[in-house]
């Protein structure tokens, strides 16, 4: 189930990227916090069973929109305005990164609430859910930027870039913006 919940995120996201490099930057952070929610489970004593593996499931599945939400913005900024790793990780934080975490706590804490519950089942699936969903969203603000950096997704060639540019004309400004300050940082002068 887990092979094929992966394998099916894998494709999705090649399909939407089309970056193998996309896809490691999504998927690996996400299959570390799967590891690490199986050793939670080891160490709470929880079985994985039929009626826990659904559950894991639903934390992959709710997990992977972090990874792709700060992904697809970080892609935006490096090919529309020509922005560095750097800078285009700041931006999608920025715009994307608030969401992503109220997303993330809100449900870890509905989740959480389940933990009080009397019937144990119950208890121990809100401790892991909560457990994915927040770890998910830090695997996706702290790993997937690393990834990125380490794989080079940054460094492409110009061409690549825009290629992948979208449609209408805006990727024949990337060259010219590449080196321009956002407009935030431009200072008027006085006369």
């Amino acid at each position: 189930m887990l092979a094929s919940i992966f394998a099916s995120i894998s494709l999705l996201c090649w399909l939407t990227f089309r970056s193998w490099r996309a896809v490691i930057c999504v998927i690996v952070p996400l299959m570390l916090v799967t590891i690490m929610c199986n050793a939670l489970m080891a160490l709470l004593g929880i079985g994985l069973k039929v009626a826990t593996l659904p559950v894991i499931a639903l934390g992959v599945g709710v997990g992977v929109d972090y990874g792709i939400y700060i992904y697809e913005r970080m892609q935006h900024e490096m090919a529309e305005h020509g922005y560095g790793l750097r800078e285009a990780f700041y931006e999608a934080m920025r715009q994307r990164g608030t969401a992503a975490v109220f997303t993330a706590v809100t449900m870890s804490i509905g989740v959480g609430t389940w933990a009080f519950s009397a019937l144990k089942f119950q208890a121990d699936m809100g401790i892991l859910l909560a457990f994915m969903f927040l770890v998910n969203v830090l695997g996706a603000i702290f790993l997937l930027p690393a990834l990125a950096c380490w794989l080079g997704v940054g460094r492409e060639k110009p061409a690549d870039a825009q290629k992948r540019a979208a449609p209408g004309g805006s990727a024949q400004h990337t060259g010219m913006m590449r080196n321009a300050k956002p407009a935030a940082a431009v200072q008027p002068q006085r006369s």
